[in-house]
């Protein structure tokens, strides 16, 4: 009893110390009036008032979705497309993990951090198209259990992938905080997390594009095939590291006082090493389309106004960025390597709204076009992203290098031990 009471005051006293700490470093740093505040605030404010309208007065209030085409921007961007560029965190960490590619180290902890945001503000823009959303816990607590539908595979593998993803970056929030300990536990947990996210983001990647098989007579034959999960999770490959190779290069420029002496001198090489990558999948891609194009015969689709909207997704955001990544990679130019993955990211928003927007019911009368509102909240979902992700750059280990040096020393000292 005398030792649990003396450790409650050096309690206390950590807990005030970190309370402190917390607050400092919830100060904004650098200056607040910038343009790309200003604007972002405005945004996420005005969405806040349709957020209000929408679960005040429901879905009709907001949106234009109808019983014909019940999802509509907020599916089809924010989760179908967003999942897809978060792909770079799964492909990553496979190939520095599992298969020892060391070089990209530098890039995990940054691209880890992307792609636990996008899940967790995708997942959250989910709730905004419920009808009823508080019923979203009804998979989790085994409430209506729906083991036969897709969207409960889809929804559990989220929540995994989240938490998979929280403890493959909880060593840097641990060495933020100051806290060694905790965070060579975490390091020992971080290879059993990897494996298991990889394993689910194969899984929910491909079983994205399985919702839509039903939906035969729904999607324009052009882009409907019996492949959809696999092409869905091929391009999930390109998607996710063309997004990292955009990021990079945004970072490097915006947080350049943060980037660490490792990840300077790498840069250039990760880059057209995944540009590699990206390029050979994109033909792994390309060859897939075609097969099942010929496979389906759908010729005589290619002479009306869908097939040229087709050969557009498929020359001009698959085909030719495919080459331009080869060309960027064989004359070593970040920006010929830079223009391939935007547009191949454009390539990924073109291909997933087509499929579940645009192309979705092609056949009706009168189209969906998302409302003034429903594009309002999906610029502010994506503001509020890039703010944590920026706070979270700007004080946490993520773009330097000294986590990578730790865990080798600290491989170093096991060592002896082992031997011993």
């Amino acid at each position: 009893m005398a030792t649990v009471s003396a450790d409650i005051p050096g309690l206390w006293n950590g807990t005030r110390r970190f309370g402190r700490f917390l607050a400092s470093e919830m100060k904004p740093r650098g200056r607040v009036l910038t343009p790309f505040n200003v604007i972002t605030i405005v945004i996420m404010v005005t969405a806040a008032v349709i957020l209000y309208f929408r679960f005040t007065q429901g879905l009709g209030s907001v949106t234009n979705l109808s019983q014909d085409v019940p999802w509509g921007l907020w599916i089809g961007f924010d989760v179908i497309t967003g999942v897809a560029f978060a792909g770079g965190a799964y492909v990553l960490t496979f190939m520095v993990y599992i298969l020892n590619q060391e070089k990209y180290q530098p890039r995990v902890r940054v691209t880890v951090l992307n792609g636990f945001l996008a899940y967790v503000f995708y997942a959250g823009a989910l709730l905004l198209d419920l009808g009823r959303p508080w019923n979203v816990i009804n998979p989790i607590i085994g409430n209506s259990f729906g083991v036969s539908s897709v969207l409960f595979l889809v929804a559990w593998h989220f929540l995994l992938y989240m938490t998979a993803e929280f403890l493959e970056f909880a060593p840097a929030i641990a060495e933020w905080a100051g806290w060694p300990r905790l965070r060579r536990w975490l390091n020992r947990l971080t290879l059993g997390a990897v494996i298991f996210g990889i394993t689910l983001s194969t899984l929910h990647q491909s079983g994205l594009g399985a919702l839509y098989m039903m939906a035969r007579d729904k999607v324009h034959p052009l882009w409907y095939s019996e492949f959809i999960p696999i092409m869905f999770f091929v391009s999930s490959i390109f998607a996710g590291l063309s997004m990292v190779i955009f990021e990079g290069s945004i970072t490097h420029r915006v947080f350049h006082h943060r980037v660490g002496r490792d990840l300077e001198r790498s840069h250039a090489g990760i880059v057209r090493g995944l540009a590699r990558i990206c390029a050979g999948t994109l033909f792994v891609y390309l060859f897939l389309q075609l097969l099942v194009f010929v496979h389906g015969q759908k010729w005589e689709y290619l002479a009306t106004g869908w097939g040229a909207w087709y050969l557009l997704e498929i020359v001009g955001f698959v085909a030719v960025p495919s080459v331009l990544f080869l060309l960027g990679v064989a004359r070593k130019s970040p920006k010929v390597m830079g223009t391939a993955a935007v547009l191949t990211l454009i390539g990924i928003v073109l291909n997933r709204l087509n499929i579940s927007v645009i192309a979705f019911k092609w056949y009706l009368p009168v189209r969906y076009v998302p409302s003034w509102q429903e594009i309002v909240v999906t610029l502010a979902v994506l503001s509020a992203e890039i703010w944590v992700f920026r706070w979270v750059v700007n004080r946490m280990p993520v773009l330097d290098s000294a986590h990578v040096r730790a865990d080798e020393e600290e491989r170093v000292e096991r060592a002896p031990a082992s031997a011993a």
